[in-house]
């Protein structure tokens, strides 16, 4: 497989659900099965250039014709569990959502209204026949949602530095727990937000999330990736960046009534993501 460049943009954060295979249908299993014993597979790298390269076409080609019948694979105990790329999928989920990050004459510019209009009819027709589908991917660009960072514990956070030469790995920033955790963090989080504060962003975000999750197989692997946030954070606030710990104790603050705690965690997270999300329109 050629060498894919080590510089991802978008500044893009992904979280991720493998799930056993077990989960998947008889046709479908057998697919994945054959594909997670194949010795080379498709990097976060390859996914994302895949992606790149439909948009340089005119016009661009805003979702995929075909849908991917690639995936990410790990082994979780044992158990080899995938992570389909529903490209197709998550790329109408993706154009729906671009109004509101774009002003009109902008995103007429990026994707003519041709094949907006056209791509939103055949998600339409799509959806009738497949009302249940779900991705096994969200997409966050120039931030990690703070729900996110409810499903995982600093315990759990991975770092490796990266190289500093050209062509050299890029540094890696994730986490990783088992679905059943995941989903008892976020009850416990729901709890202790209700309790604390009104109905607001943060707790309907964390219900979204948590109706999500409850959509898989409950021997899944959750996986919280920075992605190409790493190229959007220094060196040093990236290997100082404790988001997950930051949250955990806001919510155990929130749990003890200790608002003044609370408001200092959730004060560290604002503004290191407000930081991030300034560097989208610096020259």
């Amino acid at each position: 497989m050629p060498k894919v460049s080590s510089v991802i943009v978008p500044y893009a954060a992904y979280l991720r659900v493998y799930e056993p295979l077990a989960a998947f249908p008889d046709e479908e299993r057998a697919h994945w099965t054959r594909y997670a014993r194949r010795a080379e597979r498709p990097s976060y790298q390859d996914e994302l250039r895949r992606s790149l390269a439909d948009l340089l076409p005119t016009p661009p080609v805003a979702v995929p014709v075909h849908e991917s019948a690639d995936a990410f694979v790990t082994e979780v105990d044992g158990v080899v569990c995938v992570c389909p790329w529903r490209t197709r999928l998550r790329g109408w989920q993706a154009l729906g959502d671009l109004d509101e990050d774009f002003p009109e004459p902008v995103l007429d510019a990026l994707i003519p209204p041709v094949v907006r209009r056209q791509s939103a009819q055949d998600y339409e027709r799509w959806l009738e026949r497949n009302p249940d589908a779900r991705p096994w991917i969200r997409t966050a660009t120039w931030q990690v949602p703070i729900n996110w960072f409810v499903l995982v514990s600093d315990a759990e956070r991975e770092y490796e530095e990266g190289g500093g030469a050209e062509g050299a790995a890029a540094p890696v920033l994730r986490y990783r727990t088992p679905m059943v955790q995941a989903r008892r963090r976020v009850a416990r989080g729901l709890r202790a937000l209700r309790e604390a504060v009104d109905e607001g962003p943060l707790i309907d975000g964390l219900v979204d999330v948590g109706r999500w999750l409850e959509e898989f197989h409950p021997r899944s692997l959750v996986e919280l990736d920075y992605g190409g946030l790493v190229h959007a954070l220094p060196a040093g606030e990236l290997a100082a960046d404790r988001s997950a710990a930051d949250v955990a104790e806001g919510i155990e603050a929130l749990r003890h009534g200790d608002g003044a705690t609370a408001g200092a965690a959730y004060g560290r997270l604002v503004q290191r993501w407000r930081a991030v999300r300034d560097r989208r329109s610096a020259n």
